[in-house]
Protein backbone atom coordinates (compact mmCIF):
# COMPACT_ATOMS: atom_id res chain seq x y z
CA UNK A 1 0.00 0.00 0.00
CA UNK A 2 1.44 3.26 -1.00
CA UNK A 3 0.07 6.33 -0.01
CA UNK A 4 0.47 10.05 -0.80
CA UNK A 5 -0.54 13.14 0.79
CA UNK A 6 -1.36 16.46 -0.82
CA UNK A 7 -2.94 19.73 -0.26
CA UNK A 8 -0.41 21.31 2.66
CA UNK A 9 -0.12 25.18 2.18
CA UNK A 10 -0.06 28.35 4.32
CA UNK A 11 -2.90 29.73 5.61
CA UNK A 12 -4.11 32.54 7.49
CA UNK A 13 -5.67 31.99 10.61
CA UNK A 14 -9.58 31.27 10.61
CA UNK A 15 -9.03 30.16 6.95
CA UNK A 16 -9.32 26.52 5.57
CA UNK A 17 -7.47 23.90 3.86
CA UNK A 18 -8.52 20.36 2.28
CA UNK A 19 -5.77 17.45 2.78
CA UNK A 20 -6.30 14.34 0.66
CA UNK A 21 -4.38 11.25 1.23
CA UNK A 22 -4.16 8.63 -2.63
CA UNK A 23 -3.82 5.32 -1.71
CA UNK A 24 -2.75 2.23 -3.61
CA UNK A 25 -4.14 -1.16 -3.25
CA UNK A 26 -7.08 -3.00 -4.08
CA UNK A 27 -9.66 -3.30 -1.20
CA UNK A 28 -9.25 0.59 -0.41
CA UNK A 29 -13.53 0.61 0.90
CA UNK A 30 -12.34 -2.29 3.56
CA UNK A 31 -9.52 -0.01 4.97
CA UNK A 32 -9.38 2.20 8.25
CA UNK A 33 -7.91 5.23 6.94
CA UNK A 34 -6.35 8.05 9.72
CA UNK A 35 -5.03 11.58 9.70
CA UNK A 36 -1.78 12.57 12.52
CA UNK A 37 -0.01 15.65 12.85
CA UNK A 38 3.47 16.42 13.93
CA UNK A 39 3.98 20.09 15.25
CA UNK A 40 8.17 20.97 16.06
CA UNK A 41 9.48 19.90 19.21
CA UNK A 42 6.33 17.36 19.88
CA UNK A 43 5.18 14.00 19.12
CA UNK A 44 2.76 12.60 16.57
CA UNK A 45 -0.68 12.80 17.32
CA UNK A 46 -3.94 11.46 16.44
CA UNK A 47 -6.02 13.86 14.53
CA UNK A 48 -9.35 11.83 12.74
CA UNK A 49 -9.85 8.48 11.61
CA UNK A 50 -12.44 7.23 9.42
CA UNK A 51 -13.63 3.29 9.63
CA UNK A 52 -14.72 1.23 6.69
CA UNK A 53 -18.34 1.76 7.87
CA UNK A 54 -17.86 5.57 7.68
CA UNK A 55 -18.25 5.98 11.07
CA UNK A 56 -15.70 9.01 12.22
CA UNK A 57 -13.23 9.61 14.86
CA UNK A 58 -11.41 13.34 15.79
CA UNK A 59 -9.21 14.48 18.35
CA UNK A 60 -10.94 16.72 20.92
CA UNK A 61 -8.63 19.59 19.54
CA UNK A 62 -10.28 19.53 16.11
CA UNK A 63 -13.79 18.17 16.84
CA UNK A 64 -16.24 20.52 15.26
CA UNK A 65 -13.28 21.93 13.13
CA UNK A 66 -11.82 19.35 11.08
CA UNK A 67 -14.14 16.56 9.02
CA UNK A 68 -12.50 13.02 7.66
CA UNK A 69 -14.48 11.36 4.59
CA UNK A 70 -13.45 9.21 2.01
CA UNK A 71 -14.33 8.52 -1.57
CA UNK A 72 -13.41 4.65 -2.08
CA UNK A 73 -14.11 5.42 -6.39
CA UNK A 74 -11.05 7.19 -5.82
CA UNK A 75 -9.19 5.72 -3.50
CA UNK A 76 -8.55 8.95 -1.63
CA UNK A 77 -9.17 10.15 2.36
CA UNK A 78 -9.80 13.55 2.56
CA UNK A 79 -9.77 16.11 6.06
CA UNK A 80 -10.99 19.44 5.46
CA UNK A 81 -9.89 21.77 7.97
CA UNK A 82 -11.99 25.05 8.72
CA UNK A 83 -11.30 27.56 11.21
CA UNK A 84 -7.79 27.00 11.51
CA UNK A 85 -5.43 28.38 14.41
CA UNK A 86 -2.33 28.82 14.85
CA UNK A 87 -1.36 26.07 16.95
CA UNK A 88 -2.87 23.45 14.06
CA UNK A 89 0.36 23.73 12.50
CA UNK A 90 2.38 20.70 12.19
CA UNK A 91 3.56 17.96 9.12
CA UNK A 92 -0.11 16.15 8.63
CA UNK A 93 0.61 12.29 7.91
CA UNK A 94 -2.06 9.99 6.77
CA UNK A 95 -2.13 6.04 7.42
CA UNK A 96 -3.88 2.93 6.04
CA UNK A 97 -5.12 0.20 8.14
CA UNK A 98 -5.77 -2.49 5.09
CA UNK A 99 -7.36 -5.07 7.80
CA UNK A 100 -9.77 -2.64 8.52
CA UNK A 101 -9.27 -3.55 12.36
CA UNK A 102 -10.12 -1.57 14.85
CA UNK A 103 -8.90 0.43 16.55
CA UNK A 104 -6.38 0.64 13.72
CA UNK A 105 -3.26 -0.63 13.50
CA UNK A 106 -1.34 1.89 11.13
CA UNK A 107 0.99 -0.59 8.91
CA UNK A 108 1.19 2.36 6.26
CA UNK A 109 2.25 5.86 6.21
CA UNK A 110 2.12 8.43 3.52
CA UNK A 111 4.89 11.14 3.44
CA UNK A 112 3.30 14.01 5.45
CA UNK A 113 2.19 17.27 4.18
CA UNK A 114 3.00 20.82 5.48
CA UNK A 115 0.28 22.30 7.13
CA UNK A 116 0.83 26.31 8.42
CA UNK A 117 -1.08 28.84 9.79
CA UNK A 118 -0.20 31.86 10.59
CA UNK A 119 -1.66 34.50 13.07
Amino acid sequence: VQLQASGGGLVQAGGSLRLSCAASGRTFSSYAMGWFRQAPGKEREFVAAIRWTDSTYYADSVKGRFTISRDNAKDTVYLQMNSLKPEDTAVYYCAADPGGSWPPVYDYWGQGTQVTVSS
